[in-house]
């Protein structure tokens, strides 16, 4: 059966689509029309706003066109949302705001709390990798798609926990935890690896493990969440029962495709990561190869002079 049989509310989600204009809106007002009134402001580059123009854009491809529909009749499908949402959006959205918008935020002291605490390296890396293990744990995915409020709220958490996770790596505002040098090589493996078991655990069991996929009535209940309960009404007076009716993929394949997909789009971001990490470093090491160099002969002076 064809997608278009869910109108057009649930493949384009204008709602959705009208929040990400207004976001962008406020956005170029805050960078340019308003921002005198910040504190240390500075002018916006062109390079942040492609970032955040990017972020917003996936946004609304991933949880506000077709992508996300399919998301709900495709569980490889959901798993590349999830790829690009933390993956993608999490750090163009950290890198597309200026320090300066941060700064403000973080005005607010039970924010900057939460950031300091929830972002320093170690926390961050657990936090993140405890919060998608957990998401994709068979029962509780399951109960989060069939409820609109524990949907929403899973979701929010687990992007924040990849802002979180990708905070020490990405920020430049002074007095946030950071990340130097060649150590976020090791923090960003660190993270591959940690996801390692959710991802295995889905790619390589036998059988279907997710009932919103599987059984028509949960799959009904799930796409609640995207399509209004007029038209599932109407849609199941048609026979419209199960995903099946819209794929000829067998759904334990599906379940291992999602895995496999997750996996792979991980491994080339943290890839593409890990390389402008090492460049950077390199790049870095040669313009201050006279100051490093001085301080080293420095620091063998001092143990010559006190050996």
């Amino acid at each position: 059966m064809p997608l278009s049989i869910f109108g057009f509310q649930a493949l384009w989600s204008p709602w959705f689509f009208l929040t990400i204009v207004l976001v962008v809106l406020l956005y170029f007002l805050i960078t340019f029309k308003w921002r005198h009134r910040f504190e240390n402001s500075e002018p916006v580059t062109k390079k942040q706003i492609a970032y955040f123009l990017l972020s917003m854009l996936f946004l609304y491809i991933l949880k506000g066109s077709p992508v996300d529909l399919l998301g709900h009749i495709l569980f490889s499908v959901h798993m590349v949302q999830m790829a690009f949402l933390l993956l993608l959006v999490a750090p163009f959205l950290i890198l597309g705001v200026p320090n300066w918008i941060w700064a403000t935020v973080f005005k607010v002291k039970i924010i900057d709390k939460v950031f300091r605490l929830f972002t320093k390296p170690v926390i961050s890396l657990l936090v993140f990798s405890m919060m998608f293990s957990i998401y994709h744990y068979p029962m509780v995915l399951d109960n989060i798609k069939m409820s609109l409020v524990l949907h929403a709220l899973f979701t929010v958490t687990i992007f924040m926990s990849a802002i979180f996770l990708w905070w020490p790596i990405l920020n430049t505002l002074e007095g946030h935890p950071r990340i130097h040098g060649l150590k976020k090589i090791g923090y960003v493996v660190l993270s591959a690896i940690l996801i390692t078991p959710a991802c295995s655990l889905i790619i390589f069991v036998d059988v279907p493990v997710y009932e919103t996929y599987v059984s028509g009535e949960a799959w009904l209940k799930a796409m609640e969440l995207c399509v209004p309960a007029g038209t599932l009404a109407g849609l199941a007076g048609l026979g419209v029962s199960g995903p099946e009716l819209f794929t000829d993929m067998p759904t334990i394949q599906d379940q291992q495709l999602g895995g496999i997909l997750m996996k792979i789009a991980q491994e080339a971001v943290y890839v593409i990561v890990i390389g402008r990490i090492f460049f950077s470093w390199a790049r870095e090491e040669r313009e201050n190869a006279d100051e490093i160099t001085r301080q080293d002969l420095l620091e063998h002076q001092k143990m010559t002079t006190h050996g």
